[in-house]
């Protein structure tokens, strides 16, 4: 070996000695530069990045809440163990499921879901919330039920440049009823005021039978009168608002 090849060797072998690698602290696979580092993606830092993301954190709590309520304990999971559960992006799905259809009370959705025993593979198939909502809808406190078509009829007079208390007189009727099946507007506004039943009259009768199974006259007449107070509050709070 002339002297020359033997620098280069010896340049080479301290060069490689002298390289620093960068590991990656959530896969472990080690890099020579610091960029291509950065810009690694493995599966555990993605889901390490989503952490903060809305339908990823109703994952996690829905993770939580069938752990609490299967084995009784959920005090001792933390987010690494979701991220590590083979479930982990089935319970995401879920959340962001959640999210996508705006769901209503998503915590009592993810007990419903766990005590009706429903397989995680269908908790987001439209039938399966379809169920939950239809079932909610009758059982919620009439505060709640209140509070959102409120929301939402000032939701609809911003966006219209108007007031919430003409919602009923000009709605679409196409909006009405896609307010009604996806429970944004409730059972206990549309029958406890003038307005209300006024816009039921001027739906077609392919639009009532959409709307049917969300507010059947028959379950509905009964509910007010075994909650009479309740129905006494809601008109009063409904005609002060000037519906």
């Amino acid at each position: 070996m002339n002297h020359f090849t033997a620098i280069v060797k010896d340049a080479i072998i301290n060069y490689s000695m002298e390289q620093k690698d960068y590991i990656c602290k959530y896969c472990g696979k080690s890099f020579r530069k610091e960029s291509t580092l950065a810009a690694h993606l493995c599966e555990p830092k993605r889901r390490a990045q989503q952490e903060d993301e809305a339908g990823v954190k109703l994952g996690m709590t829905a993770y939580l809440r069938f752990y609490e309520l299967s084995q009784g304990s959920a005090k001792f999971k933390t987010y690494s163990d979701f991220c590590e559960s083979p479930y982990y992006n089935a319970f995401v799905k879920f959340g962001r499921h959640m999210v996508a259809i705006r769901a209503i009370n998503t915590q009592k959705f993810i007990d419903w879901v766990i005590k009706s025993n429903k397989k995680l593979d269908h908790w987001c198939k439209d039938a399966v919330y379809q169920e939950y909502l239809m079932e909610h809808l009758r059982k919620e406190a009439t505060q709640d039920a209140l509070e959102r078509s409120i929301k939402t009829m000032e939701n609809w007079a911003e966006e219209k440049t108007s007031v919430f208390n003409h919602y009923f007189n000009y709605v679409n009727s196409n909006l009405l009823v896609q307010h009604i099946v996806t429970g944004r507007i409730s059972a206990w506004i549309v029958f406890n005021c003038d307005s209300g039943q006024a816009a039921l009259d001027k739906l077609s009768t392919e639009q009532i039978e959409m709307i049917f199974p969300y507010i059947d006259p028959d379950f509905w007449k009964r509910k007010f009168v075994d909650y009479f107070a309740d129905t006494e509050w809601v008109k009063h709070i409904l005609k002060e608002a000037g519906l």
